[in-house]
């Protein structure tokens, strides 16, 4: 496909680069850049030194100063975040896509001309190119393959919110988007979450890795920092933000499965079991109007029971059942199988099942699949009950077929 015409020379793609005490990793972010096919003549760097006392700031204006890629170096004092950075960023740049680049990791050599040509052939919005971990792990269920268009509400999209993506910036400029600089956490989800969902579509790049995530040997990364409250915030902010947007329904309930138990359940998890006892407390005040605001019945069908019922603990304000269900996971035992209700339901026996004055059997139910012992349960599926009028349809049907396949008399 011919490359899509650009105005007054600008650029395909802006690499904006956020900065904080990155050496020695800068080095090899640099170097990525500089070897992408898409050519210097197709791209910027847009770098920002956010106050680094390590000579990161140093390092980007001699990469500047020899790098045929046309390159602006603004040098800033410490904004306490990534988010001031990359507004900064942004504002500055002139691409007709923008791909935010932390300085720790670093570009597969085709990456933006990859994903720079799907996004023209597409002529979707945000582009992602498949991610994997160095020294750490990355989300993997949303690379089985490359998608010029895929769904938000029924793939897996929706669990890579970070903000290494590539993103058409006239849908940034119109919609006023930029990151939150109040948020210390989950900035960037917020951030992506709202351009899946406003934006012209999403695309897949699954057949090439265009971005490796560095998992830092000092663990200097923003995405470790931070107390339990800014986790918090950071639910918050995303489950208001799709309640903004998606109006009450199935397609919210699917899009609020990822604050919920990405960011909300982690905080009630075996760690629980070693907190003073008014952490635990504050958490569960915290966790109590989210609860009351977006919680829904239909939400917990679209989880695993143990993730349910965690969450419905929250919902009844049970401490005492939820630090039970958390041992019960701590001590990694199996819950049983069992079948109950007419018609028969399968259901996990978590701590409390048939109890019923303390969590409804359907609080147990088999909904999803799940794996239990190293074994695969499935959900089992309903039938779906036919109405009168096609019964008799249907048994009429059978009746006449029965007529014509008979066998006839010998004639004489």
């Amino acid at each position: 496909m011919a490359d899509m015409p650009r105005k007054n020379d600008e650029p395909d793609a802006s690499v904006i680069i956020g900065a904080y005490d990155a050496m020695p990793y800068l080095v090899r972010c640099l170097e990525s850049v500089e070897a992408q096919t898409i050519g210097a003549d197709r791209m910027e760097i847009v770098a920002i030194d956010d106050g680094s006392t390590d000579g990161t700031g140093a390092w980007l204006e001699e990469f500047a100063a020899r790098t045929a890629i046309p390159m602006r170096v603004v040098r800033q004092a410490n904004s306490g975040g990534p988010s001031g950075p990359r507004n900064r960023g942004l504002a500055l740049a002139r691409g007709r896509y923008v791909f935010f680049l932390d300085a720790d990791d670093y570009f597969g050599e085709e990456a933006l001309e990859r994903m720079v040509a799907m996004g023209d052939r597409a002529g979707t919005d945000v582009v992602l190119g498949k991610i994997v971990g160095v020294n750490r792990g990355a989300a993997k269920s949303m690379w089985k393959e490359t998608v010029e268009r895929a769904d938000l509400y029924s793939s897996n999209v929706k669990f890579t919110l970070s903000a290494q993506k590539l993103f058409r910036r006239d849908l940034l400029v119109r919609l006023g988007m930029t990151f939150d600089e109040k948020l210390k956490t989950g900035e960037d989800a917020l951030f992506t979450m709202e351009a899946y969902i406003r934006g012209n579509g999403i695309s897949v790049v699954a057949d090439y890795t265009c971005y490796y995530l560095v998992g830092r040997e000092d663990r200097n990364q923003m995405t470790k920092k931070g107390g339990y409250e800014r986790r918090f915030d950071s639910a918050r902010a995303l489950m208001g933000l799709i309640a903004q947007h998606v109006p009450p329904g199935p397609r919210r309930d699917v899009l609020m499965v990822r604050p919920f138990v990405i960011t909300l359940l982690p905080q009630f998890g075996p760690g629980l079991l070693k907190q003073k006892p008014e952490v635990r407390e504050r958490k569960m005040a915290l966790a109590a109007p989210l609860m009351k605001t977006y919680w829904t019945p239909e939400l917990g069908r679209n989880l695993k029971v143990n993730e349910r019922l965690r969450l419905m603990c929250l919902a009844e304000g049970r401490l005492d059942l939820l630090l039970d269900i958390v041992a019960f996971l701590r001590a990694k035992e199996e819950p049983e199988p069992v079948r109950r209700g007419n018609p028969p339901r399968l259901h996990l026996a978590y701590p409390h099942f048939g109890e019923s004055s303390v969590l409804p059997d359907r609080a147990y139910e088999v909904t999803i699949t799940e794996w239990v012992g190293g074994r695969r349960i499935e959900a089992p599926r309903d039938k779906p009950r036919l109405s009168l009028a096609r019964r008799v349809v249907r048994k009429a049907r059978r009746a006449l077929l029965g007529a014509v396949r008979a066998p006839r008399a010998h004639r004489v």
